[in-house]
């Protein structure tokens, strides 16, 4: 029989979808079940989107230009300027995701084996871009007793190598919630500057920063023009994920123009994504209000009431709408799949993602579970009775 590759071997299953079937055998039971183990936002996408995809008065879906469409290129730029950032429509690059972004940036860039420092836990599909492009992801552990905070430069020059070409960021950090402070960001610029290196900072929950603190792009790193590149993407901002439309931005020349050869190669983002995405820049300035109100009333709920069950610490995230939670449990994968497989309260049960996926270094996140605060409230408290009467009477619990 013919071999799988070394590359297929080594892909890691997605430790947020793999308990997928204990969910659906579940539901077969007629157990409701509450996700809060994936980033999918119940928010209405917004209408100025979907009415663009409704009024297509296109006859022929054609290809788009391979860095995305111009209108859409010129658009954005002009969109990320409330932001401060000041960028063209020729130094992006329109994308299949953010998670395409990430994969055509570290291709463009980074050799087999090469290095990148990423803070951990990280969202766990950086792990599979990495083996797709042949690179060596290089953790360096934050900790939920400082609630995930930036670790020290010191930290960081302890682990970097001759091969260490990289340091990735996502900021607001999924899976933790944690808002890196320009006073850190600056503090990582060292770093980077010093070693002259890539940074990579994936931003695409930029706007939800919250308790009055505000994003600090990567991109307004002063003396970082030609090392920092961007990954951005439409799906949580406008709550339209299943759109598949990202961006890489760099002021680099030399690496959009390799980046342009790997969107050669897949010939172009999606075309009616784009024109939603387009029209997305539109949304009024009210659908963001409404949705940072709601997201807040969600966190400072689920904060509160997690915090009140024994043994369980949530910190308060100050962004995104994750956290990661600890959890009085010996295994928070068993305890994951048990919740599904074996218990149930009021026909209800809870599907939660194991911290162990989003950590690099074996052994960590064995009683941490990230959750997803993106349910209504009604739910999330339906949700948290049932992980509140779980723990109770989990034969791993430990306290």
């Amino acid at each position: 029989m013919p071999k799988i590759s070394d590359k297929g071997m080594a892909m890691p299953s997605s430790p947020i979808r793999k308990l997928v079937p204990y969910a659906e055998a579940a539901k077969s039971r007629g157990v409701k079940v509450y996700h809060l183990n994936i980033g999918q936002p119940d928010i209405k996408t917004p209408e100025v989107a979907l009415d663009a995809i409704r009024n297509l008065k296109e006859t022929v879906i054609e290809y788009s230009h391979s860095a995305g469409n111009i209108s859409y290129r010129k658009k954005l730029a002009e969109s990320y300027k409330k932001y401060d950032i000041n960028v063209t429509a020729d130094e992006m690059l329109i994308t299949t995701g953010g998670s395409e972004a990430i994969t055509i940036a570290f291709m463009s860039t980074l050799n087999n084996g090469d290095e990148v420092i990423v803070p951990e836990p990280f969202y766990a599909n950086y792990n599979g871009f990495a083996i797709q492009s042949g690179v060596v992801i290089k953790p360096i552990t934050s900790s939920i007793e400082t609630d995930f905070a930036l670790p020290s430069i010191e930290e960081f020059e302890k682990i970097i190598t001759p091969k260490t070409k990289g340091i990735v960021i996502c900021n607001p950090n999924n899976p933790t919630g944690y808002l890196y402070s320009k006073e850190e960001l600056f503090r990582l610029a060292e770093i980077v500057k010093k070693y002259d290196l890539y940074l990579y900072s994936d931003e695409v929950y930029r706007e939800f920063c919250y308790d009055g603190n505000s994003h600090f792009s990567a991109m307004n790193l002063p003396g970082l023009e030609q090392n920092v590149i961007m990954m951005d993407s439409v799906s949580k901002r406008y709550s339209m994920c299943g759109v598949r439309v990202g961006c890489l931005i760099t002021r680099n020349k030399e690496v959009i123009s390799t980046a342009m050869k790997f969107a050669q190669a897949r010939l172009c983002p999606p075309s009616f994504g784009q024109i939603a995405s387009e029209a997305a820049i539109e949304t009024p300035d009210s659908y963001f209000t409404e949705v940072y109100d709601e997201y807040i009333a969600r966190r400072n709920f689920m904060v509160t009431e997690l915090n009140k069950i024994p043994g369980v610490y949530c910190p308060n995230p100050k962004g995104a709408f994750y956290t990661v939670v600890k959890l009085p449990v010996d295994d928070s994968d068993k305890f994951a799949q048990w919740i599904l497989e074996d218990f149930e309260y009021n026909k209800q049960t809870v599907m939660v993602a194991p911290a162990t996926g989003f950590y690099n270094t074996p052994g960590l996140g064995k009683n941490e579970v990230r959750i997803a605060y993106v349910l209504k409230i009604e739910d999330l408290k339906n949700a948290v009775e049932t992980l509140k009467m779980a723990l109770e009477v989990y034969p791993g619990r430990t306290l």
